[in-house]
């Protein structure tokens, strides 16, 4: 329990044994065999069920003997056993059956000094109470079951929704190598014939054509990465690695990495090397010869991802959100993190993501 509700739990224990201890008091000074020195002995039992929940047993043993010793010295009514009753009910329900029956024996022996009477109708209370203890342990205990049901249902539901997700992307991976991969093979392989032939003639190799070989082995190499996540589902390569062969692609990219470099969970490595990989593919293919810049700020509850670029992009002319930007945005958005992509005023594009390093991520 957290501190609000362990403090409301103490109040109302104390609330309890104010209105007890108030009872008691009244009516042993309506009782004409109360004497002074017999209000503490009646006061001390009631006012002890404040720390029922705490020490049971003690509670217990002081309104016994507070209330045996009264019983004795007077002749009361049987409001005089109320805090013996109370006391054996809280020790029942916490399991010590057997002391609430012998401390409650105890007390109707003493009350059946003066009334014996009206010790066998007391009996029946004090018996009531140790069985409605006793009725409260099982009830809470049948209620910590239902909720420990509940919540292995819950895991076992999140399982078995992992294991379908987890199906399913192999299911997607066998579809994509089964057709993509084939596909693709096939053009590469023409595109290297196409070029091999032209240069064995000693002709000069269409930009054209060699712009399709090497994207067709990008796209093989894209296509391998994702077969790998979507079989493992496990983070690969780095945003440094990315911007390496970014660069030896031709274009002109940096990269800066600010705060203490560490290992991120994996949806945020994930996420962190997407966006990256994005960003940078759009700055290939919209900006032109531009220069790119990719910063990494590694703060202590959030990693902030910027990629800025010099190139054609105007703040007059917004690109369209096509769907490598909407994906950036639903991986962004998975972790509660925000996105802000859009044309910069002195020109070119950024991209700027952060990624929570809590417990949202």
């Amino acid at each position: 329990m957290d501190g609000r509700v362990i403090t409301r739990t103490r109040l109302a224990d104390a609330a309890l044994a104010a209105v007890a201890g108030a009872l008691v008091v009244t009516c042993a000074a309506l009782d004409t065999s109360t004497r002074a020195v017999d209000l503490p002995l009646i006061l001390a039992g009631a006012l002890a069920l404040a720390a029922h929940r705490g020490a049971p047993r003690a509670v217990l043993a002081l309104a016994t003997i507070g209330g045996t010793a009264y019983v004795l010295r007077a002749d009361p009514g049987p409001w005089a056993a109320l805090p013996v009753v109370g006391a054996v009910h809280t020790a029942a329900r916490v399991g010590h059956r057997a002391l609430a029956l012998g401390a409650g024996a105890v007390f109707l022996a003493g009350y059946a000094v003066h009334r014996p009477g009206t010790a066998a109708l007391l009996a029946g209370w004090v018996l009531c109470a140790a069985v409605s203890g006793l009725a409260d342990r099982n009830w809470q205990a049948y209620l910590r079951q239902t909720e420990q049901r509940a919540i292995d249902a819950e895991r076992t539901r999140e399982e078995a929704a992992l294991r379908r997700a987890g199906e399913e992307r192999l299911r997607i991976a066998r579809e994509l190598h089964d057709s993509l991969t084939h596909s693709i093979s096939v053009v590469k392989l023409q595109a290297g014939v196409a070029v091999h032939l032209a240069r064995k003639r000693g002709e000069e190799v269409p930009p054209v054509l060699a712009a399709i070989q090497e994207a067709s082995g990008e796209a093989m190499r894209e296509l391998r990465a994702t077969l790998h996540v979507l079989r493992t589902d496990e983070p690969h390569g780095t945003p440094a690695l990315l911007v390496e062969r970014a660069r030896a692609a031709g274009l002109a990219a940096r990269l800066t990495v600010t705060g203490v470099e560490r290992a991120l969970a994996v949806p945020v490595e994930r996420a962190a090397y997407r966006i990256v990989q994005e960003a940078l593919t759009n700055a290939a293919r919209h900006a032109g010869r531009a220069t790119v810049q990719v910063r990494l700020d590694y703060g202590e509850r959030a990693l902030v991802i910027r990629v800025d670029d010099d190139g054609l992009a105007h703040p007059s002319r917004p690109p369209r959100p096509g769907t490598g930007l909407t994906g950036m945005r639903e991986r962004v958005t998975a972790l509660c993190g925000t996105l802000h992509a859009a044309p910069r005023a002195e020109g070119g594009f950024s991209v700027r993501a952060e990624l929570p390093l809590g417990e949202g991520a």
